[in-house]
């Protein structure tokens, strides 16, 4: 990236200053390039004077004037100039823009990507829901969060695994099963009470007559004990089958679905109990055994054995996450959760800690709630009640691309409206319409151009000096610094805003610059730079998990 070697020539300009005694010698802090909000100002500008001014105590726009003087120029760089306080701006040469236009046409969809993982492995474990209930938008966020996470960090260079964590053990899979076995015995006649934090969701009706169609009344003669688990197993494999095919229609798939029984069967949870009390991180009190999280400065220990003996959700997730860094041996673990399981992070890396892993190797996103809305009405989600809007009917009513693209539009940490009306417009009102118009306008272009011999291979880039064009072109070179924000930051949130802004400049361009005229040199140079842009538009679109779509 251009990006990466201004940075490298400020470094070097910085030690050659600092050597010859023109600036002061304090420690040389990361050097950041980054993009000016106002173009006035160039492509790149880098703050760094301004830093090194707070460590010494100088003036930083001297500090700025004495670097920019021993930066050494490059083919790529048109201008260096210094702004206050003390910024040094880089403006790059023209000829150099509308070369990209070649290089993106002959790099193709590969285009962007970057090697800033350098093949490290990563796991990525998203949605991970209860398989008690269907998936409902909160669900989809989350999804399709992790799903464009993956895409990205793959792009940027990372071996990059994705994982659902099945959760079919403990309080709330027997609450599911007991509630499933109270409905299959309500469908076939025989009056049964609900428990009491059972699953009133009209879907557990449903599952309980599906199973009468495939097995019957045979269920009744069992005891209920027997009968509530084997009914259990059946609902789960269902709901399961219900939710894999749910993330399908969203475009998301998994490389392996791991079970939390499994974590028992296998021994991880014997270990991880095991190894943190030789450790010294577990008390027996009160009955129960707890994971002294107080002594790794949490406010407080947390159990994880129940007084009846039975394992809480925490003791769990322990040994799954030993399983991630211990056995098989990731780099790094990206989790993604929901709002409700905010306080569980700072235990969490405790308990890996305690493990002696570093916890900077787990990063946690929290995803805020979704309010989905009809217009100004607001519509309730609630998986218990019986009322649920799921996330099917979501997907069915506005289409995947839109789904999508709505997910993503805003960080996690936000909490985020999603309308219905607006999602379905098909206007420039809707960010998914006018950004994959431009892409169906760019097909069109191009096939017009087909149909009357005229071929773009032989156009002239340096025929391309209009503004728009320039601004365009620009703008296109951004998106391999769009994959490396999104890959550091783990916040996807910034390809949407890419996209619509890529998509504001192509039909800027499209208005100002008649792409085919009669001059047929100029037109082929356009079709090449058109090109170049539906390249562009679909790999950002493709990294979303959307279409490009040809026609509109």
């Amino acid at each position: 990236m251009l990006k990466c070697k201004v940075a490298q020539l400020v470094e070097q300009a910085v030690i050659r200053a600092q050597r010859g005694g023109l600036i002061p010698s304090v420690a040389l802090p990361q050097i950041t390039v980054e993009r000016p909000q106002n173009a006035a100002y160039g492509d790149y500008a880098t703050s760094l004077p301004l830093k090194l001014a707070r460590a010494a105590r100088a003036n930083p726009l001297s500090i700025a004037e004495e670097i920019a003087e021993l930066i050494v120029p490059i083919p790529e760089i048109e201008k260096i100039a210094v702004a206050p306080p003390g910024f040094i701006n880089f403006t790059v040469n023209n000829n150099w823009v509308v070369q990209q236009v070649e290089s993106i046409r002959s790099v193709g969809e590969a285009y962007g990507d970057i090697n800033l993982g350098r093949g490290s492995r990563v796991q990525l474990e998203f949605v991970s829901v209860n398989p008690t209930g269907p998936l409902h938008v909160g669900h989809g966020r989350g999804a399709v969060l992790g799903s464009t996470l993956a895409k990205v960090l793959t792009a940027a260079g990372y071996a990059v695994e994705k994982e659902y964590y099945i959760n079919d053990a403990g309080t709330q899979i027997d609450a599911f099963y007991r509630s499933l076995y109270a409905r299959y015995r309500q469908a076939l006649g025989t009056p049964f009470e609900m428990p009491p934090d059972g699953y009133h969701g009209s879907y557990v009706m449903e599952l309980a007559q599906e199973i009468i169609a495939e097995n019957g009344d045979k269920f009744l003669s069992w005891s209920p004990e027997e009968a509530a688990w084997e009914l259990g197993k059946l609902g789960l494999d269902k709901m399961l089958n219900l939710i894999k095919a749910d993330l399908k229609l969203l475009k998301v798939e998994f490389d392996l679905y791991f079970s939390e029984n499994s974590l028992y069967e296998g021994g991880q949870y014997q270990r991880v109990m095991s190894e943190l009390g030789e450790r010294g991180y577990t008390a027996e009190k009160e009955g129960a055994i707890w994971f002294v999280s107080s002594a790794l400065g949490e406010d407080k220990d947390n159990v994880l054995v129940r007084t009846n003996g039975t394992p809480t959700y925490f003791a769990s997730d322990i040994a799954y996450h030993y399983n991630k860094f211990s056995e098989r041996n990731f780099d790094k673990v990206v989790n993604i959760w929901g709002a409700d399981h905010q306080g569980h992070i700072a235990r969490m890396k405790a308990a890996i800690s305690a493990l002696g892993i570093d916890p900077d190797r787990l990063r946690i996103i929290i995803t805020q709630m979704v309010t989905l809305r009809r217009g100004g009405t607001e519509l309730k989600v609630s998986k218990r009640g019986g009322d649920i809007v799921t996330l099917r009917e979501v997907i069915d009513e506005v289409g995947t691309d839109a789904c999508r693209f709505f997910f993503l539009s805003r960080a996690a940490s936000s909490q985020m409206d999603f309308d219905l009306e607006l999602a379905k417009k098909q206007s420039v009102d809707n960010p998914v319409y006018y950004v994959q118009y431009a892409h169906a306008r760019i097909s069109s272009i191009l096939r017009f151009a087909q149909e009357r011999g005229i071929e773009p291979s032989y156009g002239d880039v340096s025929l391309l000096t209009s503004q728009a064009e320039l601004a365009l072109i620009r703008k296109m070179t951004q998106l391999s610094e769009v994959i490396e924000a999104v890959a550091d930051s783990l916040e996807p949130n910034y390809l949407p805003y890419y996209a619509q802004e890529l998509a504001a400049d192509f039909h800027g361009f499209y208005e100002q610059c008649r792409v085919i005229s009669p001059d047929r040199e100029l037109s082929a140079a356009r079709l090449k730079l058109v090109d170049a842009v539906r390249i562009v538009l679909a790999k950002t679109l493709h990294l979303m998990g959307m279409t490009a779509p040809e026609r509109m």
